[in-house]
């Protein structure tokens, strides 16, 4: 039963998934901690702290360890704690596979109309509001009055846009700072 509560549960986020992974923490969020109470608050912000670590899509890694925390937490066996991760990544991942599948079928064919034009004008402010709540969910006492980070995410912001460091420079500088700093 679990598991079809969880796929039905990350089916339904996959679906509401325009704008990627970060779009995606806020419905993840309300669904898993609020709704279900299958994690709590704390334990929310560490897996996505964890996924944002990881490579890949933050949305997608959220979901894989969710699925193997909710399994672990009643106790399950680790071979049902991996299955309940599959099911979640499979769960998020399916909606968008469908949806872009069937969005290259309509593109092909309406690019050229001013409605399917007005249509996806209207779908940049949702992602960018989709995008900014998660940001708000992540703003925990925690994350937000912790001076150094906002001082390293200033510099790293700063080299970016003014000087034109490499970002790959930016980040093993980020990653050396907060080694030290941490």
């Amino acid at each position: 039963m679990i598991f079809l509560e969880l796929f039905m549960t990350f089916f339904v986020i996959g679906i509401f998934t325009i704008g990627g992974g970060y779009a995606m923490l806020s419905i993840i969020q309300a669904q898993v901690v609020t709704v279900h109470n299958w994690i709590d608050e704390q334990t929310f912000t560490d897996i996505i702290a964890i996924s944002q670590m990881t490579p890949g899509p933050i949305g997608i890694n959220s979901a894989t360890y969710i699925g193997y925390s909710v399994l672990h937490a009643t106790g399950a066996p680790e071979f049902m704690c991996v299955l309940g991760s599959f099911t979640t990544t499979v769960a998020a991942v399916l909606p968008s596979f469908i949806i872009v599948l069937s969005l290259c079928h309509v593109y092909a064919r309406f690019n050229h109309s001013s409605i399917f034009e007005g249509i996806m004008s209207w779908l940049r402010p949702a992602i960018i509001g989709l995008i900014g709540a998660a940001a708000i969910v992540l703003m925990t006492p925690e994350n937000f009055v912790d001076w150094t980070s906002w001082i390293l995410f200033i510099a790293a912001f700063f080299l970016s846009l003014m000087k034109k460091t490499n970002p790959i420079l930016i980040i093993l500088s980020g990653g050396l700072a907060g080694f030290f700093l941490y």
